[in-house]
């Protein structure tokens, strides 16, 4: 199965310019999918929504404006400075989430440590190898007995 980082985050869901509400959001990385972060969001009355993006596109939005599809993240500005914006879209449909830098670039560092950033593919070939290697002896094993 391998290795997770698990992180909780209380962010703002930006409603409108004069309505947010603060709500945690559960950040999630698994070395089995060494590219990716799952951000679960436990949004009032609703049951959770996950959603699933590259994990270089937060390292990226942290610190400029990045993404051009359903998921874009970019450092706030102005009283916001040291937080990040994350706007997630379907269809004509968006929400909005604000959250300090500080939890995130932490979580991100946890899943540097597990899995260096452009190495992801590097346990993927380890793991293809090990696997070929003890086929390879259970083979021999059956053969011989």
């Amino acid at each position: 199965m391998g290795e997770s980082v698990q992180a909780e985050v209380m962010m703002s869901f930006l409603v409108s310019e004069e309505l947010s509400f603060r709500i945690p959001v559960e950040l999630r990385y698994e070395t089995c999918d060494p590219y990716a972060v799952r951000l679960t969001f436990h949004l009032p009355g609703d049951a959770p929504v996950t959603w699933t993006f590259a994990r270089e596109l937060m390292v990226d939005g942290i610190g400029a404006p990045t993404g051009d599809g359903d998921v874009r993240i970019a450092p706030a500005d102005g009283e916001s400075a040291g937080e990040v914006l994350i706007r997630l879209q379907v269809g004509g449909e968006q929400a909005l989430f604000r959250s300090g830098a500080a939890p995130l670039v932490a979580f991100l560092d946890r899943t540097d440590r597990l899995v260096p950033i452009g190495q992801e593919g590097a346990g993927a070939d380890l793991d293809d190898r090990l696997d070929d290697v003890l086929d390879r002896i259970l083979t021999e094993e059956q053969n011989a007995g």
